[in-house]
């Protein structure tokens, strides 16, 4: 096995393999420092990267950080690569792939062709030479579209997710928290509950309930319940209006066993959603969360950094043709991205790798109560955000998820980025509003000035049996 080598003054630092080498080139995180895979100076992470931006983008190819043996999740990255779409990058060295990516020659057209032969190592690699504006530009080139009922990642457009979360799964506060969004142009991605009792029960009233809100207002959205994909399976067996089917996944066999999944189970899910043929715009039914520090809090990482590990997610998720995917940036807490500047950092890097990779990729712009952020950081990353051209952000009533006790954005969160930078939602869900009489009709995405009245009609019409 190759070794890779640079020179900083007179030390020439050494790295053994691919896998130590893309660690110690990684911006300093909690997660890193917590495995000890990061780079122990300074110096040793600016020689890294020196080597990093001279290795061939082949040798990614060649050196998988995670043995194919041992993992399904390389199996799929190896099996699966376009060669052909590759071959268009394959004479450039990671450095030269960041120069051509930045350039104007890069186009967004051959982004798109590039994006099935962009390996989740690549996307990792050469995302570890850039800043934060770099990671900006080259995502906001590379618009996903996706579509079931409800059309995403349109230039121009800004999708949320109406998160109504309620630690009881009270139906009427439920409801309360659909109304509060939908009156806030909230939900064009999807009106997704995390239920508080994670059982196939639970999500069958759920379903029902979510079903009989859009259908009785004909809200051109889809629903989702957040458990595990075996309930949605067997909801979907008993008959519940099941639109999409969300999972959990990340980046190596054995971390997505943790979670209770394999591709073979993915495979069957996928089969069984598309099969019932709910979407009306498209067909793309899976729905997928993510986020840095997974594998390592299984055990599960192979010494791999978790930067590269999430990226590897992607091309799981990649696997599906998947409506929704995000990360969920700051949710698993300080031992893995300990402040804002990190949590900031890995939220823009998610992204980029999605997005580069063909991923229509959001971001569950969030931290934990424990974290070193605040408000300010998410504020900070919500706009870099939607500079970068990111599909859809979630919103839940003052920010603040009383289920899932973090912080996250909010619908007025979403309508502050609409207004700072002329975003619309969703074509389809645009229009309902403006039929609504939600928002007025014109260029500008604008809420009516009668929302109280409003309000209390539409919270009496579906809170009412």
């Amino acid at each position: 096995m190759p070794s890779y080598t640079a020179s900083i003054g007179a030390i020439t630092y050494r790295f053994d393999s691919v896998r130590e080498l893309l660690a110690k080139a990684t911006p300093p995180r909690a997660g890193d420092r917590l495995a000890g895979v990061c780079a122990e100076s300074a110096p040793e992470r600016v020689a890294a990267q020196l080597a990093l931006a001279d290795l061939p983008l082949a040798a990614l190819l060649e050196e998988p950080v995670v043995p194919y043996e041992a993992d399904d999740v390389t199996r799929l990255i190896v099996d699966g690569h376009d060669q052909s779409a590759f071959s268009a990058i394959r004479h450039l060295t990671v450095g030269g792939f960041r120069d051509w990516l930045l350039s104007d020659l890069a186009t967004e057209s051959d982004l798109a062709r590039l994006a099935p032969g962009i390996t989740p190592e690549v996307a990792a690699a050469v995302s570890k030479l850039m800043r934060v504006q770099d990671l900006i530009l080259i995502a906001r080139k590379c618009p996903v579209v996706s579509r079931f009922r409800t059309t995403l990642g349109l230039p121009g457009r800004l999708a949320t997710r109406l998160q109504p979360n309620h630690p009881t799964d009270d139906p009427t506060g439920i409801a309360a928290s659909i109304v509060d969004g939908l009156l806030m142009g909230a939900g064009d991605a999807v009106i997704g509950v995390n239920p508080a009792s994670d059982n196939v029960a639970q999500a069958v009233r759920l379903l029902h309930m979510l079903a009989d809100v859009i259908e009785r207002h004909a809200i051109p959205t889809q629903s989702c319940v957040l458990t595990h994909v075996t309930n949605t399976m067997q909801a979907m067996r008993q008959g519940a209006p099941v639109d999409l089917v969300f999972q959990s996944i990340a980046g190596t066999e054995a971390a997505n066993r943790s979670f209770g999944v394999s591709l073979a189970l993915l495979d069957e899910a996928h089969e069984a959603a598309r099969a019932l043929r709910r979407g009306t715009v498209g067909d793309q039914v899976m729905y997928f969360e993510t986020g840095q520090g997974s594998a390592l809090s299984a055990n599960a990482h192979h010494g791999v950094d978790q930067q590269t590990c999430e990226a590897r997610a992607y091309a799981v998720a990649r696997r599906y043709r998947p409506f929704l995917v995000n990360s969920v940036v700051g949710f698993i807490g300080p031992e893995y991205l300990y402040d804002g500047k990190e949590i900031t950092r890995a939220g823009l890097e998610d992204h980029f790798c999605g997005k580069l990779m063909g991923v229509p990729m959001g971001m569950d712009v969030c931290y934990t109560n424990h974290a070193e952020a605040d408000q300010g950081d998410a504020d900070v990353l919500l706009t870099l955000l939607g500079t970068a051209g990111c599909n859809y952000i979630m919103g839940v009533p003052g920010s603040d998820d009383v289920m899932l006790s973090y912080q996250t954005t909010s619908f007025h969160d979403a309508l502050y980025l609409r207004r700072l930078l002329g975003l619309r939602p969703a074509p389809e869900f645009e229009a309902w509003l403006e039929r609504a009489g939600i928002v007025d009709p014109g260029e500008t995405f604008r809420l009516r000035d009668e929302m109280p009245e409003a309000f209390g009609r539409a919270l009496a019409r579906l809170a009412a049996p």
